[in-house]
């Protein structure tokens, strides 16, 4: 929780509730194994606190296991907690997915899914965080390219921030996500391309 001031007003004092119970229920959503906090690279501090300068969106790449989805998780956490700063427009909705499940999530066939409503809530939603983009299995139909190019274009165009995270660079991902996506995710991530280096810390390496 952020600490209160006896300075501050009526207005302050609903507002930082607000934000406490915000970065508390989404503290709730972040698995177990992502929970403790962790240093964020300054590039990576600034996108969450969103200062002036800093990118709308941030693209987290690097090698297996230093540490991208600790990252993301602890980023997006930070981020919600910036919603309550400056001019306050409610509680931010955030879409947390895993890049397989969310094409799984996408398909008509999806059991017990509503699949037009999601890609709505996935265009819509105040943060959109996909972990392991290049992990998402490609359709030889271009499926998952246009389900991602309909995510990614419309939150392009309104502005709508995405937080990525992938094991190869935005320019190297064209054979998973089609050129169209690529083109669109140099704009999007333009200024917000992060890499993360080190080993891996799943053999016991130093990240």
């Amino acid at each position: 929780m952020h600490p209160t001031s006896p300075d501050d007003s009526p207005m302050d004092s609903w507002r930082n509730e607000r934000r406490d119970q915000a970065v508390a229920a989404f503290q709730d959503r972040i698995p177990a194994l992502y929970a403790t906090e962790i240093d964020l690279y300054a590039d990576v501090e600034a996108w969450a606190d969103c200062e002036p300068e800093a990118p709308t969106s941030l693209f987290v790449w690097g090698p297996l296991g230093v540490g991208k989805t600790h990252t993301a998780w602890r980023a997006a956490r930070r981020w919600v907690a910036a919603q309550f700063a400056g001019d306050y427009r409610g509680t931010p909705v955030v879409q947390t997915w895993r890049s397989t499940a969310l094409f799984d999530a996408l398909r008509p066939d999806s059991e017990g899914g509503t699949p037009k409503k999601l890609m709505r809530d996935l265009q819509t939603a105040s943060l959109l965080y996909i972990d392991d983009l290049a992990a998402a299995r490609v359709s030889p139909s271009g499926w998952t390219q246009e389900r991602l190019y309909e995510i990614f274009d419309e939150r392009y165009v309104n502005r709508l921030p995405v937080l990525v995270t992938s094991d190869v660079k935005p320019n190297q991902i064209s054979h998973i996500v089609g050129e169209r996506v690529t083109s669109r995710a140099a704009e999007i991530f333009r200024g917000g391309v992060v890499h993360l280096a080190g080993s891996d810390r799943r053999q016991g390496g130093a990240a």
